[in-house]
């Protein structure tokens, strides 16, 4: 077995399935909507809006052109990776001692594509290096094609930005199927209080983090307020207007000569009785119709 996966191989079936599962319950953006397969050359999806309001024919009357418009979308995978050095004795391990070595990794895989899909697909930039990914994802993320923005203000509680935010999407003849909020908005909403002082949200004391508020499925986590961004909470249709999903399968790699990661202070593997675990995915997603979202964002300038 040491010598296939030197080469390369799938991950484990049953890691493979924990690192997906556990993507859905980490990522913001992935508890909000479903996963579908993606294919390797990318799925095409279609949104119709229909232009005009159903008509009245009289009698013998002429029929009038209602119309449609079309909106082709194409989820094309982007190849993700993540890698670490373990022991070398990983290789002189059984089988199923190797898989008990993989899980902790296999966690850790998880939680790092999971914060890479909400990275790219709300901010649009590569996780690690914190820059827009203009070749890879282009304008393919909701910073960049979602305008209806609620902004903060000292007028207005955080309660009411949501209702404005939902406003803008039904407004737009759009649905809300959900809200992926930053920690910030949460505590926002938590310190809210009532006329009689009692708080108006008490399941979101202490730092709880409900799975609904209510009614609404609600999602926290930081990568909503990733680096500069002044996003505070995004609202939308996610369960119709974003699909995501995985390419084929979750590739596992280990490699034991060289230096993979290009860490000149670590060195050769060889030279310190390691090997280096890399996995890898492809990662598709797509944002049907920017209408069908809004942003609450801070009126802080980013940087």
């Amino acid at each position: 077995m040491g010598d296939i996966l030197s080469k390369g191989t799938l991950f484990p079936a049953e890691l493979s399935n924990q690192v997906i599962s556990m993507v859905k319950g980490k990522s913001a953006i992935a508890a909000l909507a479903n996963a579908e397969p993606i294919a390797f050359n990318g799925n095409e999806y279609f949104t119709f809006t229909l232009d005009k309001e159903a008509d009245i024919v009289a009698e013998n009357g002429a029929k009038t052109k209602g119309g449609a418009t079309i909106t082709p979308v194409t989820i094309k995978p982007i190849k993700i990776e993540y890698g670490a050095r373990i022991s070398d004795e990983f290789m002189y391990a059984s089988e199923e001692k190797r898989i008990d070595m993989l899980a902790p990794l296999a966690d850790g895989f998880s939680k790092k594509f999971a914060r890479a899909l909400d990275i790219m697909s709300i901010h649009g930039k590569n996780p690690r290096t914190k820059q827009l990914a203009e070749g890879t994802i282009g304008n393919n993320y909701f910073d960049y094609v979602v305008e209806q923005v609620v902004t903060q203000d000292e007028q207005t509680t955080a309660d009411d930005q949501v209702e404005a935010a939902i406003a803008l999407v039904e407004g737009s003849d759009g649905e809300v199927s959900g809200m992926a909020m930053a920690p910030a908005f949460k505590s926002d909403l938590a310190a809210m209080k009532g006329t009689d002082g009692h708080k108006i949200y008490p399941e979101l004391a202490w730092g709880k983090a409900p799975g609904s508020i209510n009614g609404l499925p609600v999602t926290t986590n930081n990568t909503v307020a990733f680096d500069s961004s002044t996003d505070k909470a995004l609202v939308g249709d996610f369960e119709n207007m974003f699909k995501w999903g995985y390419a084929k399968d979750m590739w596992l790699k280990v490699i034991e000569y060289g230096n993979p990661d290009n860490d000149q202070d670590l060195g050769d593997l060889q030279g310190h009785n390691q090997v280096y675990v890399r996995a890898e995915a492809y990662l598709g997603w797509g944002i049907l119709d920017a209408n069908s979202f809004a942003f609450i964002k801070s009126a802080e300038i980013s940087g």
